[in-house]
C-alpha cells in the first residue's frame, strides 16, 4: 500500500514510478477525492464544535427554565447532517484506499526499466552447464522412463497440471526439502514455521495477492465465506507480523516454512503445458524477512545468496538476474531472480525470486515497530524469496544428473537424505 501523505508531498515522483510500470499517472485523481475528503473532514470537525456549543446553550436555556424548542431542533438539524457528512467521507476514503490498493509498488532507483522480462539484467553467472556425450532428455521423459513421474494418473485425480510422484522421485521431493530447511535454520539463523495452508482474505491482501491475482488463487466455499489456499508460504509468513508493534532490538526476524502451493495458473495458458514446470500444486521452501527500513538492501542481498546456497550445493549452474519495473511482482520494488540450468530445455529457467517489497507490505498490514530512540512508531520492511522452489529444484537434479543409461545419480550433498542412495533406476 502506499502512503497517501507521501503521495500529497511527492506527486510527480509517484506518476513517474507507476509510469516506470507501465502505467498511467493517478496522482492527480487520488488527490482530487483526497481534497474533497479532507474538506468533509474538516467540515465534520467544525460541525462538531459548533454542535457542543449549541448543547451548552440548551442547557443554559433549561437552566433558566426557557424553551428550549428552536434549539433542540437546530441541534438535530445539525446531528443528520453531519451524520450525511462523515457518510459521504467515508465513502471517499474507501473510494481512496480501494484505487491506492490497485497500484503496484514503486521500483527502486537501481531497477532497469523496461516492459517486461527482456529488460532484465544478468548479474552473475555459477558454475558451468554439464556437457553430455547424449542428447540429455527432459525431466517428464526420464520420469515417465523410469516409471516414477505419473501424469496419466494425475489427470484422472485431479486434472490437467498435476503430477504424481512415486518411490524414489516421491523421496526425494522430501529429501530436497529438508535439506533446503536444515540449510536454512542451521547455517543461516532462519525460523523455521510451519503455518496455516488456508487463509483469511486479509492475509493476501496484507502481501499484495488480492485484489489484483485473485484469479489466480483458488478459494474454498465454506459458510464462513471462503478461506484461500495459500500461492507461496511468503503470505502467512509475512502476516505473522500483521497488526503488530515490534521493538527495533527484535529486529531483524526470519522465518522459513515449507509448504505446498496452489495457483491457478490463470495467466499461463499453453505455457509449459509438459512436465512439473508449471503445476497447480507444487511444494515450496519460502524465505521472509522483517527489518528495519535502513537494513533491508544488505537483508536483500544476504536472501539471495542463502537461496544461492542451495544450489551451489547441489552443483547446479545457476545465473542472478535483476528484474526490470515491467517484469516484477505486484508488491516488489526490487527483485533477483535465480535461473537454474535445465539441459532438457537448453536454458535457464527461474527457480526462485528474491524481492525486496520496502514497507509497501508493511503499510498494507500495519506492520510497525517501535524504534529505540525516538518517539512514534515506522513501518517494518519486508522481503520475501523461494529458497527454493522444490518441484523445480527436483527438475533441475534430474536434468543435470541424468545419465546415458536412463539412470539418474544424486548430488552428494543429497545422499545423506536419501539414505545413502547413489543412483536412482539401477534396480
Amino acid at each position: 500500500m502506499h502512503d497517501l501523505r507521501w503521495i500529497r508531498d511527492n506527486p510527480g515522483e509517484f506518476d513517474r514510478g507507476l509510469a516506470r510500470r507501465g502505467l498511467s499517472p493517478r496522482a492527480h485523481d487520488i488527490l482530487a477525492l483526497d481534497r474533497d475528503w479532507r474538506a468533509l473532514e474538516t467540515e465534520a470537525q467544525e460541525a462538531q464544535a459548533g454542535r457542543n456549543r449549541l448543547s451548552r446553550e440548551i442547557g443554559a436555556a433549561k437552566k433558566r427554565g426557557d424553551r428550549a424548542d428552536a434549539l433542540l431542533a437546530e441541534a438535530e438539524r445539525r446531528k443528520s447532517a453531519e451524520e450525511a457528512n462523515a457518510a459521504r467521507a467515508a465513502e471517499l476514503r474507501q473510494q481512496i484506499d480501494d484505487l491506492i490498493a490497485t497500484l503496484p509498488n514503486l521500483p527502486a532507483e537501481d531497477v532497469p526499466e523496461g516492459p517486461d522480462e527482456t529488460a532484465n539484467v544478468e548479474i552473475q553467472r555459477y558454475g558451468e552447464p554439464p556437457n553430455f556425450n547424449f542428447e540429455p532428455l527432459p525431466h517428464e521423459v526420464i520420469g515417465e522412463r523410469l516409471g516414477l513421474m505419473d501424469f496419466a494418473r494425475a489427470a484422472r485425480l485431479s486434472g490437467a497440471r498435476f503430477v504424481v510422484l512415486k518411490g524414489a522421485f516421491a523421496r526425494m521431493e522430501r529429501a530436497l526439502a529438508q535439506f533446503m530447511l536444515d540449510l536454512h535454520t542451521q547455517e543461516f539463523g532462519y525460523t523455521e514455521i510451519a503455518p496455516p495452508f488456508l487463509v483469511r482474505s486479509e492475509a493476501p491482501f496484507g502481501t499484495g495477492q488480492l485484489p489484483k491475482a485473485a484469479e489466480d488463487m483458488f478459494r474454498t466455499t465454506d459458510a464462513t465465506g471462503g478461506l484461500w489456499l495459500i500461492p507461496t508460504a511468503e503470505v502467512p509468513l509475512t502476516n505473522l507480523v500483521a497488526g503488530e508493534i515490534l521493538e527495533e532490538k527484535a529486529l531483524p526476524l526470519r522465518f522459513v516454512a515449507w509448504t505446498p502451493c496452489f495457483r491457478s495458473e490463470a495467466g499461463a495458458a499453453g505455457r509449459d503445458t509438459r512436465g512439473m514446470i508449471r503445476v497447480h500444486q507444487f511444494p515450496k521452501v519460502e524465505l521472509v524477512s522483517i527489518t528495519r527500513p535502513e537494513d533491508s538492501a544488505a537483508e536483500h542481498d544476504r536472501m539471495t545468496l542463502c537461496a544461492a546456497e542451495v544450489l551451489k550445493r547441489l552443483g547446479l549452474a545457476y545465473r542472478v538476474m535483476l528484474l526490470s519495473s515491467g517484469d516484477m511482482g505486484f508488491s516488489a520494488r526490487k527483485t533477483y531472480d535465480l535461473e537454474v540450468w535445465l539441459p532438457g530445455q537448453g536454458a535457464y529457467r527461474e527457480i526462485s525470486s528474491c524481492s525486496n517489497c520496502g514497507a509497501f507490505q508493511a503499510l498494507r498490514m500495519r506492520a510497525r515497530y517501535r524504534p529505540a530512540e525516538g518517539k512514534g512508531t515506522r513501518p517494518v520492511h519486508t522481503l520475501n524469496g523461494s529458497g527454493l522452489a522444490v518441484g523445480r529444484t527436483l527438475i533441475a537434479v534430474l536434468e543435470n544428473y541424468q545419465r546415458h543409461d536412463g539412470t539418474v545419480a544424486i548430488p552428494e550433498a543429497l545422499q545423506p537424505y536419501m539414505g545413502g542412495l547413489k543412483v536412482i533406476g539401477t534396480g
